[in-house]
């Protein structure tokens, strides 16, 4: 089925020809069974025509590293960040992500289900339409295999697409606090070779870090990983400099995350090789600290940059990539330019989708964000405001957001106010207008 799009401002894409953004005024979008068939001025009428109405149209965005299997939350140890406690601290104390796995394992199947559909909703509803989703709040075969599973009902249950990640890697469960190689022994021995056997990731990830699992860890469970056919990723030099990228660059890792504490020798290491960094700000600024990642640096050094949001219930629980953008502008250096293509075109190249995802173009995944905007400055400058008037995924609208369409005034011996707008709280309502009469007296 053929669908136009029109009445568009403009289309506002990472070209990788010309290898800079580029806008396309007033163009037509036709798709076809989910995909980018034609991009032209004029396209002819078909029988499932919609208006844009005046939109700028974006790719989707798409986040390259969340945490979204979860139950709870940890607000008490927000507070207690705040109160000056840190997260190394909170952590020692049975906090942090101990904490995490103690309630996904009591949880039952369908509530962490539930829970999981909930996170990866809300991240839709913000513009995302590609997802990269870990596990590792589960750190046992059975649970672990649990979080994947149900990453991949979400998938084909729901219009986003989730590329599932294991991290068995996330932490050091309590039941192995004394014998840490033993624990790396059943990643490697038992979780990944079922894991690749039933194909229920794409990637592995370690949350190589002092404190977690250290440099020879690291790259016992990631060199197993890839003999399995699951390729690598790091959680990488995030509070210290542990030598992780160092050790992405010599594993061939396709990103290394967080980054915050690299060093010089870390910086030549993925310049050397084809590793995409990619930032997570809302983490730094979730724990209340002044460290972020200076990705002009790493731009500058020739690095592939790709920004996500690191959504998780402890560090981060930011889910919103247009936020995510506003940082790296704010605070790592990015310009606005360099901070779209890193929500776009080189975060699909660290998901493997630089075919299908991150670019407007024809032969792609009709994937669109609608923006209630003038240009793609104002995605930064509207600071954690939602500008996005709808989402598309493969064609299909999968969020409208508030968005007032026109207001009419006349007046008479009465004041008529009229005004057409679809409102999240009213979508369960069947409303489309309100009509306000303010009566003279």
């Amino acid at each position: 089925m053929k669908k136009r799009i029109h009445n568009i401002k403009s289309v506002i894409t990472w070209d990788i020809q010309k290898n800079k953004i580029i806008e396309i005024e007033k163009p037509e979008i036709l798709i076809s069974n989910g995909k980018i068939l034609k991009i032209d001025k004029k396209i002819d009428k078909t029988k499932n025509d919609i208006d844009a109405q005046n939109a700028i149209i974006t790719s989707g965005f798409i986040d390259s590293h969340t945490h979204p299997v979860f139950v709870g939350n940890r607000s008490k140890e927000f507070i207690m960040r705040s109160q000056g406690k840190s997260y190394q601290s909170i952590a020692n104390e049975g906090g942090g992500i101990i904490s995490s796995i103690k309630s996904l394992r009591k949880s039952d199947y369908k509530t962490l289900y539930d829970s999981t559909k909930i996170n990866v909703q809300y991240i839709l509803n913000n513009g995302t339409t590609l997802l990269e989703a870990k596990s590792g709040y589960g750190l046992t075969v059975d649970d672990e295999l649990r979080s994947l599973e149900i990453i991949n009902s979400l998938n084909k249950e729901l219009l986003i697409d989730i590329v599932p990640t294991f991290l068995g890697a996330h932490a050091i469960p309590p039941e192995f606090q004394n014998n840490k190689d033993e624990y790396v022994k059943l990643i490697c021995e038992e979780m990944i070779p079922i894991i690749a056997e039933k194909k229920l990731a794409e990637f592995c990830d370690v949350f190589c870090e002092e404190g977690y699992f250290d440099i020879k860890q690291s790259r016992q469970i990631l060199e197993t990983a890839k003999s399995y056919g699951l390729s690598p990723r790091l959680h990488a030099d995030e509070f210290v400099d542990s030598g992780a990228a160092e050790l992405a660059n010599e594993i061939n890792a396709i990103s290394a995350d967080h980054l915050m504490a690299i060093s010089n020798k870390g910086v030549k290491a993925l310049q050397s090789g084809n590793v995409i960094a990619t930032l997570l700000p809302g983490t730094t600024l979730f724990l209340g600290k002044s460290t972020f990642v200076n990705g002009r640096k790493l731009i500058d050094s020739g690095i592939e940059v790709a920004l996500a949001t690191d959504f998780n219930p402890g560090s981060c629980t930011i889910n919103n990539l247009s936020l995510i953008v506003s940082l790296a502008v704010l605070y790592c250096g990015l310009t606005i330019e360099e901070a779209f293509k890193g929500v776009t075109w080189n975060a699909a190249k660290s998901l493997k989708r630089e075919h299908s995802h991150g670019l407007i173009d024809i032969g792609f995944n009709a994937d669109f964000i609608f923006w209630d905007i003038d240009s793609i400055n104002e995605i930064p400058y509207w600071f954690g405001k939602d500008r996005i008037m709808k989402v598309f995924k493969s064609g299909e609208e999968v969020y409208s957001g508030y968005k007032i369409w026109f207001v009419k005034i006349t007046i008479s011996k009465t004041f008529i106010i009229e005004s057409s707008f679809i409102s999240p709280q009213l979508q369960s309502i069947n409303i489309s207008k309100l009509i306000i009469q303010l009566f003279i007296i």
